[in-house]
């Protein structure tokens, strides 16, 4: 399926009935065809979620999208979108959720009394500058909002579309309030066409990167996921590269194949990658103690010495590159809310 990661469509594990492939010679074929996006409306109650995981650095998140048109077939999140009924699979990237009332939303828990200032994450899950927010422009308003409040936000994409929100982004960056971090994966754009299909070309990553750095908007990279045997052998090719161009900080993970995404990921590589298929799967293997995905506590623990390679490879590459660096600290004090004014009268 052009332009689509992946290739099958997954069991939900929370449905005890569903519809499947069985006769993939020619009955099902109209049935495993049908790629068109659906976008699907939702109004939840809330767009921030507290984040309850000790292995992320923020305690906040929101995603005005779930499901993401990008089709990263590595994709940690499509196991969440079997939550909302559908599968993690083709699913995950055709049927796209979208909250209109998010920035409405998120006004009212800056308006709350007992709101905390702290950082929030915007696209903890879900990437926010995916396709249809070039007409939804539902992460433009969010941006709105924490300027309004003066409250900080935290914003990582793979789009080029961040580069229409500049203007906003400059105002936050003048008080301190926003960091951007960019995922990049690969320099090589024959790869991240079939890694993530429908994201920025490295070209326009760079751009970006080059574009906000130039408008003094504090912005990292994120060299995610590492996957060994594909990808891995590029991390100081990209360090180097995203540090001349105005990087002031780079992250890594190494490949999650969480849940059904294990399954996905060994369709899709032995589909695309025949030759290199066995290698991958096993380095894969190695690094997460004999099997495709970690689980439990020690899920993010790396084995073997394909990882040690990896995490010396990155360090060595940061070391050189980019060590004295980092983002700069969020302002909290600024926050407030435009109401209080009227109590001066």
């Amino acid at each position: 399926m052009k332009g689509r990661g992946s290739q099958i469509k997954v069991n939900n594990r929370y449905f005890k009935q569903q519809y499947v492939n069985e006769h993939i010679e020619g009955i099902d074929v109209p049935f495993l065809e049908e790629t068109k996006t659906e976008y699907i409306k939702e109004n939840p109650k809330k767009i921030v979620n507290k984040v309850y995981s000790p292995n992320v650095p923020f305690q906040y998140s929101m995603n005005p999208y779930q499901g993401c048109e990008h089709g990263c077939i590595y994709c940690y999140a499509r196991e969440s979108h079997q939550y909302w009924g559908y599968g993690a699979g083709i699913d995950f990237e055709r049927k796209i959720i979208y909250k209109p009332d998010a920035p409405k939303l998120l006004a009212n828990q800056f308006n709350n009394k007992n709101w905390v200032v702290s950082p929030i994450m915007l696209s903890g899950n879900t990437d926010c500058y995916q396709p249809i927010e070039r007409k939804l422009q539902i992460t433009r308003e969010l941006l709105k909002v924490c300027l309004k409040y003066k409250h900080p936000i935290s914003i990582l994409t793979k789009k080029a579309l961040i580069q229409r929100d500049i203007d906003i982004l400059v105002e936050l960056a003048k008080l301190n309030l926003v960091h951007v971090a960019l995922s990049i994966t690969s320099l090589d754009n024959k790869l991240r066409s079939v890694l993530e299909p429908r994201t920025a070309t490295v070209e326009k990553k760079l751009e970006t990167l080059e574009l906000l750095a130039a408008n003094n908007i504090p912005t990292g990279v994120m060299v995610a996921p590492i996957i060994p045997g594909l990808n891995s052998h590029e991390i100081p090719t990209i360090v180097e590269k995203v540090a001349k161009l105005g990087a002031i900080s780079i992250g890594h993970t190494t490949v999650r194949l969480n849940g059904e995404i294990a399954e996905i990921f060994e369709d899709w590589i032995q589909k695309t990658f025949p030759n290199k298929a066995s290698k991958v799967l096993n380095q894969i293997k190695e690094i997460n103690g004999g099997n495709l995905y970690s689980k439990g506590k020690n899920r993010l623990k790396l084995h073997g010495e394909t990882a040690i390679m990896i995490k010396n490879m990155f360090k060595i590459a940061v070391n050189k590159h980019l060590k004295e660096s980092s983002f700069p600290e969020y302002d909290l004090t600024l926050f407030s809310r435009p109401n209080d004014q009227l109590k001066l009268f």
